[in-house]
């Protein structure tokens, strides 16, 4: 999809609570490496200027080097090209002189730059904590708007706490910038696994006629961090695993699992039923969750001992597994396992679908048929099968037919999903943002449950677990209660390894 050709040499301001490029846990996601990406790609429009802004006093050169200090490359070139269109500019959030000097100095750009009127455009990035989204936004329309140009406004998560707070938020948002201006970001929705999951199901005869409660039995969605909170602690209690990575991340992953096939691949038509698949799910049930809180081993500290954490006694949960169910033709009755946590035994984001067990299966025993997407690290797609094991057994063992991606695709690079979204809102395309009505419908379904958790409520049980285990020792019954079939024998992903088999007789 090429850049509309009105789309020309727009001011990109990137408005931060910190001035590093660098947004939430494990370091940098996506400030210059992924601007820089697309600059290096060809695909930031022609004569784009960035200007960071922040309350941080720094100089240019200061600047620079925060801006470049996370930038991995060889081209120096480019990468010294791209510091000439990037530069920063210090003010407060709450005060109109700030926004007007702001204001002149991207005026000042587009003159500079010999932008004709109605060419004039603007993207506003707000990487900023919720607490300050209105003021920011109030002070960018009343100063800031462009009237000669295309405005855009990229916000990022979280947005809002609750049903409530989001609704506010958007309110607010609303009287300043239309729905087609505002772009809520979630960066998962910029992956290329979740990218991927439409064109496997509605691209594969074959996954089109399985695609229902008829043949899957179960689905699972993992998020798995090997590290805690380490220094988060403060920020990560006010939110929470639930809040911080299932309502968003997760959930949209479900969304596009789960919805019907669109009339058309516009963004409009995409993200319509969406919302009806989130319609379909009522509230999550306590009795359908499993919270947890990692506590210190081998030498790793707690979530408790975690130096910025205040409350000593926090009961937030930083593990939790979530059961949702949609009320529709297609999917009554299968549960869809969300499972997320940090200080776990790996890094791993995948999906996997389970799918019931054959009808009359003349090989008693063999396991269930398994399609699993691995979202990170490693991207694949795998479907785990069955299969007689080769030479004279006859002895049905699990195996897999595997598209790796490092494997297959070894001469193509996979971009950021910043990189990737941030292009999408140079391109005005909406298919991999959130709408406003899902948003709502979205926290529709976890508001309720994080109510009795933020509560203290005395039903909340939260399981102690160990650092760098798989989660609360409930995890395997709790899972099983829902359908899971674990297969006994063991696995290792993705190659099949006769050597467990060695012992098997004829």
């Amino acid at each position: 999809m090429k850049l509309p050709r009105n789309f020309k040499g727009p001011s990109l301001s990137l408005v931060r609570q910190n001035p590093l490029p660098v947004l939430g846990r494990g370091g940098p996601r996506w400030g210059s490496p992924a601007l820089f990406g697309l600059y290096r790609n060809g695909f930031l429009p022609e004569n784009t200027h960035i200007i960071g802004y922040a309350r941080t006093k720094m100089s240019h050169d200061d600047y620079i080097d925060r801006v470049t200090a996370y930038i991995k490359v060889n081209d120096e070139e480019k990468l010294e090209q791209f510091k000439k269109i990037t530069t920063y500019h210090a003010g407060q959030y709450d005060q109109d002189e700030s926004w007007q000097s702001l204001e002149k100095a991207i005026s000042d750009s587009e003159s500079e730059r010999g932008l004709d009127s109605g060419k004039k455009n603007r993207v506003f990035y707000m990487a900023l904590p919720p607490s300050v989204f209105i003021p920011v936004a109030q002070g960018l329309k009343k100063n800031v708007y462009g009237k000669e140009g295309v405005n855009r406004l990229v916000v990022e998560k979280p947005f809002g706490m609750d049903t409530e707070s989001s609704n506010h938020l958007a309110r607010e948002l609303g009287a300043l910038f239309s729905e087609n201006e505002v772009y809520r970001i979630d960066h998962y929705l910029g992956k290329e696994m979740v990218k991927n999951i439409m064109n496997l199901r509605f691209a594969n005869v074959f996954f089109g006629h399985i695609w229902d409660r008829k043949y899957i039995d179960n689905v699972q969605i993992t998020f798995k961090e090997p590290f805690g909170t380490e220094g988060r602690g403060g920020y990560f209690d006010d939110f929470g695993i639930i809040r911080d990575v299932m309502q968003n991340h997760l959930l949209q992953v479900l969304t596009l699992i789960a919805m019907e096939r669109p009339i058309s691949t516009d963004a409009e038509a995409i993200r319509d039923e969406k919302v009806k698949v989130l319609k379909c799910i009522p509230p999550i049930e306590l009795k359908n969750a499993l919270l947890g809180q990692y506590v210190g081993a081998d030498g790793k500290p707690g979530y408790l001992e975690d130096d910025t954490l205040k409350n000593k006694q926090s009961l937030t949960p930083t593990f939790a597994a979530l059961v949702a169910f949609i009320q529709n033709e297609r999917w009554e009755g299968v549960p869809f396992i969300m499972k997320a946590g940090k200080a776990l035994n790996e890094s791993k984001v995948e999906i996997r679908i389970q799918f019931r067990k054959v009808a009359g299966n003349l090989f008693a025993g063999s396991a269930r048929n398994e399609l699993v997407m691995r979202i990170q690290p490693k991207e694949a797609v795998y479907m785990k099968f069955n299969n007689k094991q080769p030479g004279l057994s006859y002895q049905t063992i699990q195996t897999d037919l595997d598209l790796s991606y490092h494997d297959r695709y070894t001469d193509l690079s996979i971009p950021d999903a910043y990189e990737s979204l941030i292009l999408d809102v140079l391109r005005n395309d909406h298919s991999n943002f959130v709408r406003d009505d899902e948003l709502e419908a979205a926290w529709k379904i976890f508001t309720p449950l994080l109510h009795k958790i933020d509560g203290k409520d005395k039903q909340v049980d939260v399981k102690s677990y160990a650092y760098g285990s798989r989660g609360p020792q409930e995890l395997e019954a709790f899972v099983k209660s829902y359908g899971y079939d674990r297969p006994n024998v063991k696995y290792d992903w993705p190659r099949q390894s006769m050597s467990h088999h060695a012992n098997n007789k004829l």
